[in-house]
Order: structure tokens, then C-alpha cells, then sequence
């Protein structure tokens, strides 16, 4: 064959789309995250029982995860700008799996919130790595619906497993809700490892598909374009990114987000056994309504925004109006404090989590605003400050429920949706990256 024809051949190549591959690996690997950060809440009611906690001490080994979790995303945001995803994502997954795995040998109070710290702590890096992957691996049009589609693994998980973990615990034990998400973390870390490769490395993408990422906007390059990854950390770097208001914008407006979900990752079933009178395991399909709802919203923020995308509208509200409508319809959670039924508080509770689903998409604005050189330190400050509501949500919501009330959780909650949207109508302003 002449080179011609051979370079006729390649023109007229069609791409390949690996990148999905990538992206329903970023999914399982989110399933298994928020597993690992939902499994305490699912045994929380025997472990209370088994270790005799009051109210304090439950919120203070629910929130445990998020003190670490959030102490290391700086770090760990730095450690993404230095170190393959391949590598770092492995190492990351069987480490945290480990020490959820081991928790399911828990003989003490400490024991068990030592190893919630770990859990925390390792987990920290894994979505300013998602992040990294998807810039890496998408044009601007599919971007947020691969981000989407990846987040939506956490309320899969939650909805469709939660009740598989509640089974579990029911025959078997609290011990068994560990040791079955620790292993299932430890096997996919290895798979992760044995499969994942950048795009000029992954053997399924065609060079076609490298040119429709690396035209539409995605960063195929990024190894070799981030210097900042051999270079030492610089304290400049980090104040830059903690100096923009349009990045505080986005911050701010995480933290708000984030309270809703970690509502639902620690005190919801709580909140539905103590306050509501259901039978956790015999109410598994209602339970399930609101993570549900969620998965849907979720799927449909990315799906929304990269259609305004697609028919001309600007970058700015494309993101921002799905994340923005998502809050507010969040806000609806406090309707659950003026009933007494229960399928009207799976209804108002549903709403605000399809609400918070919608809003998710939030990462697509730290890929859109983010100096390229500081994508992982970046996304790394946007996680701190967003959940250091996992340390929050937890405490405050113990302090103010009482032994007969749950509402003015419920009024803390909603406040913060509200709060959030207004950060991201207020301060988050035109959306462009910011050059470094």
C-alpha cells in the first residue's frame, strides 16, 4: 500500500471510543468510593447498640471520615498534578479498602474511628483524580455528561446496594458490611491497574478519537504540558488558587451542596428508623426512593448542560444553571418537617435529592476554570472546602436534633441549599480558565 493511500486511510479513520470505557471504570470506582463512605451509617444502629454511643459520639465517628478526607485534599490535590492516575488511583483504592476491610474487626470505639480516619485520608485524592481523567479523556461537549455519568455511581451504589448491605448486617452481622466493600475495593484497585492508560497509551483509542478529544477542548497531553508536576510545592501556587472569587464562588457553593449529600450519607437512615418509625430493612424500596432520585438528576445535569453546549450556549450557562435550579429544588427538603406521613417525606426527601443530583455536576466548572498546570491543587482546595461539610453536617446535626425532633436538622440542611445557590449567582461570575 502507498504511503498516500495509507495516509488517505487514516484521514477517513473513524474514531474509536475508548473513552466510554474510561469513563464506566470512573463509575465503578465512584460506587465503590461512596460505599466505602455510606457502609458506617448502614451499621451505625448496631454498632451504637454494641458500643452503647449516645447521640455525640455517633456524629463524631460519622464525621470522622470527612476530618481526614478533608485535611489531605490539598495534598492529595498535589500529589494528583505528580503522579499517574494509573498508579496513584491503584494505590489509593487497595489502601482505603484495607482499612475498611479491617474495620470489620473492630473491637473498640477507638479501633473503629482510627480506621475511619484512614479511610478518609486515602480516599481523599480519588475525585480530584476523576477530574484529571475526565479533562484528560473528553472534549468540552461530552464533559459534563461524563462527569454525570460518573457521579451518578455514587447514588447507584447507595440505591440499588445500601439494601444488599442492610441484608448483610441483618443475617450476618455489622462486621460483614466492611469486610464484603473492603474486598470488593481491593479487587477492583488491582483491575484498575491492569486496565487504565492515558489516551496516546490506552491501545483501544485510535488516533482519530485522540484528535476529537484534543480539538473539542480535552487536555490528551496533560503528563507532558503540567511542569508543575516535577516541580516542588509552591506555596504561590496555592494562593492563586485560594485568591479568585470565582473560585470561591464555586468552593463555597460545594460546601453547601455537599451538606445535603452528607445528610443522606450519615444521619438518613437514622433520621428514617429513630424519627420516622420505618423498618430500615422491610422499607428498603422507600429508602432507596431518594437515591434514586438522585441517580436520575444526576443523569440529567450532564445530559442538560452539554445539550446547552451543543446549541450555542456559553460555557457559563451550560454549567451554572443546572447547578443553580439543582439548589434551589433542594431547598424543597423542608416540606419533610410539616408531615407526619410517610410516603410524603420519601416524596419531599426525593425532590431535594434529585435537586442535589441535578447540582452535581459541579466538578465541570473547576475543569472549565482551573489553570491546566493546577488542575489536581485546585480541584484539591475545591474538595477541602467542600467537604469540610462531611465534618460539619454530622456534628451540628447531632447537636440539634433532639431525642423527639429531627427538624431542625431539616431546616439546617434546606438553609444551606439556599446559601449554595446564591454563591453560584453571586460570585462564580463569567466562566473562563484562569491562567497561571
Amino acid at each position: 500500500m502507498s504511503t498516500a493511500t495509507h495516509t488517505g486511510l487514516q484521514g477517513a479513520q473513524r474514531p474509536t471510543r475508548s473513552r466510554y470505557i474510561i469513563m464506566v471504570m470512573l463509575f465503578i470506582t465512584v460506587v465503590i468510593n461512596y460505599l466505602d463512605r455510606s457502609n458506617l451509617s448502614i451499621a451505625a444502629p448496631a454498632l451504637k447498640d454494641e458500643f452503647g454511643l449516645d447521640t455525640w459520639h455517633e456524629g463524631l465517628i460519622l464525621s470522622a471520615f470527612g476530618w481526614t478526607y478533608a485535611a489531605m485534599q490539598i495534598p492529595g490535590g498535589w500529589l494528583v498534578d505528580r503522579v499517574s492516575p494509573r498508579v496513584l488511583y491503584a494505590a489509593a483504592l487497595i489502601l482505603w479498602s484495607a482499612a475498611t476491610f479491617f474495620m470489620g474487626f473492630a473491637g473498640s470505639f477507638v479501633i473503629l474511628f482510627v480506621l475511619r480516619l484512614a479511610v478518609g485520608a486515602l480516599e481523599a485524592p480519588a475525585y480530584p483524580i476523576n477530574n484529571r481523567v475526565v479533562t484528560t479523556w473528553f472534549p468540552e461537549k461530552e464533559r459534563a455528561t461524563a462527569i454525570g455519568f460518573y457521579t451518578s455511581g455514587q447514588f447507584v451504589g447507595l440505591a440499588f446496594l445500601t439494601p444488599v448491605l442492610a441484608w448483610l448486617q441483618h443475617h450476618y452481622g455489622w462486621h460483614m458490611v466492611f469486610v464484603s466493600t473492603g474486598l470488593l475495593g481491593i479487587i477492583w484497585g488491582v483491575l484498575w491497574f491492569m486496565i487504565y492508560r492515558e489516551p496516546r497509551q490506552f491501545k483501544g483509542a485510535n488516533a482519530a478519537e485522540i484528535e476529537l478529544i484534543q480539538q473539542g477542548g480535552g487536555v490528551v497531553d496533560l503528563d507532558r504540558t503540567a511542569r508543575a508536576k516535577k516541580a516542588p510545592f509552591n506555596w504561590n501556587d496555592l494562593g492563586l488558587v485560594m485568591s479568585k472569587r470565582k473560585l470561591w464562588g464555586v468552593y463555597l457553593g460545594q460546601f453547601c451542596l455537599t451538606s445535603t449529600l452528607w445528610f443522606f450519607l450519615t444521619w438518613f437512615p437514622t433520621y428514617l428508623v429513630k424519627y420516622r418509625g420505618m423498618d430500615f430493612i422491610k422499607s428498603g424500596f422507600l429508602a432507596s426512593v431518594p437515591f434514586l432520585a438522585a441517580f436520575v438528576g444526576v443523569l440529567c445535569s450532564g445530559v442538560l448542560s452539554d445539550f446547552l453546549i451543543r446549541r450555542g450556549a456559553t460555557v457559563g450557562l451550560a454549567r451554572k444553571l443546572p447547578i443553580i435550579l439543582g439548589l434551589l429544588i433542594s431547598t424543597s427538603m423542608i416540606g419533610a418537617n410539616f408531615t407526619d406521613s410517610t410516603p410524603w417525606v420519601i416524596f419531599f426527601l426525593a425532590v431535594a435529592f434529585f435537586g442535589n443530583g441535578l447540582a452535581s455536576i459541579t466538578w465541570s466548572l473547576v475543569s472549565a476554570l482551573a489553570p491546566v498546570r493546577l488542575l489536581g491543587l485546585t480541584g484539591g482546595v475545591f474538595n477541602f472546602v467542600g467537604n469540610l461539610s462531611s465534618i460539619c453536617t454530622p456534628i451540628v446535626i447531632g447537636f440539634l436534633v433532639s431525642k423527639d425532633s429531627f427538624a431542625p436538622a431539616i431546616v439546617y440542611v434546606s438553609s444551606l441549599a439556599l446559601l449554595g445557590a446564591l454563591s453560584y449567582i453571586l460570585l462564580v461570575g463569567k466562566v473562563e480558565r484562569i491562567e497561571a
